[in-house]
């Protein structure tokens, strides 16, 4: 017969050892908090009216964004997302989706691009640019990245963005490789991707736009990027400018072949 000493020593043990092999790590558990949030993603309202804009007639001109060309002909938004930033010939620039965005409002819509690009994240016509882009992400999502390099500004664009992620500056020498620059480091208990080479699908550039839950904020590439430019103490970047552009460039080159799961959520 066992006695019960030995079966109260045996249950003490299973009770210090089930623990153990069921703990999850905090990345688990945060992965697990997104996925339930995932089904009611939030972003699903800025989606309705991204798409709401694109259709809608606007601005001085009284017309829509439908003849907008975002790299693939005018009106085509599939597959745009995941080429882009890239270099248009129109206007001999390398753009992002929202810097090409403001441009379309600008020349189709009558809107004034300097006075959109003036105006704070989340505010005004710079509100309306951020959903346009988290509806346009949306009709790429699951599509993979394959950024062009093909013109000579593509390839410039590049190498800038690759320098400006490594350089460090501000008053704690930081840059972009401080936290995306090596495996394995982590912040508020949230794992930082290593950007530097094509973290995976859904990760990290493949990632954004974003709803934001901490804030209940709709976050763009352009806010995710200048933001953290805020958060290094750098001088404030400015809206769709060269430096911002050239690093999504970066990022983007980078993550060729991994499939975009934007609009996504985060914490």
């Amino acid at each position: 017969m066992i006695k019960a000493s030995t079966l109260s020593i045996a249950a003490a043990f299973a009770l210090c050892v089930v623990p153990a092999t069921a703990q999850k790590t905090a990345s688990q558990g945060i992965d697990e908090y997104r996925a339930m949030l995932q089904d009611g993603n939030p972003a699903e309202l800025f989606e309705a009216k991204g798409e709401d804009l694109w259709k809608k007639v606007r601005g001085p001109k009284n017309a829509s964004l439908e003849k907008c060309d975002l790299g693939k002909g005018p009106g085509v938004v599939k597959g745009a997302f995941v080429e882009l930033p890239r270099y248009f010939a129109d206007t001999q620039k390398m753009q992002d989706l929202e810097s090409r965005l403001v441009t379309c409002m600008e020349t189709l819509q009558g809107f004034n691009a300097a006075e959109i690009s003036k105006t704070a994240f989340g505010r005004g016509e710079m509100a309306n640019v951020t959903a346009l882009a988290t509806w346009i992400s949306a009709e790429s999502k699951g599509l993979r990245f394959n950024l062009s390099q093909a013109h000579p500004q593509e390839k410039t664009f590049y190498e800038v963005g690759k320098r400006l992620f490594f350089q460090r500056g501000g008053p704690h020498d930081f840059s972009c490789a401080s936290c995306h620059g090596e495996e394995g480091k982590r912040i508020r208990l949230q794992d930082l991707p290593m950007l530097t080479k094509n973290p995976g699908d859904g990760v990290g550039f493949a990632a954004w736009p974003a709803y934001r839950v901490s804030n209940g904020q709709m976050w763009s590439m352009q806010l995710r990027l200048n933001d953290c430019y805020r958060q290094q103490r750098f001088p404030y970047p400015g809206f769709a400018s060269d430096a911002t552009v050239a690093l999504a460039t970066y990022l983007g080159v980078n993550a060729k072949g991994a499939a975009s799961v934007a609009p996504a959520i985060k914490r």
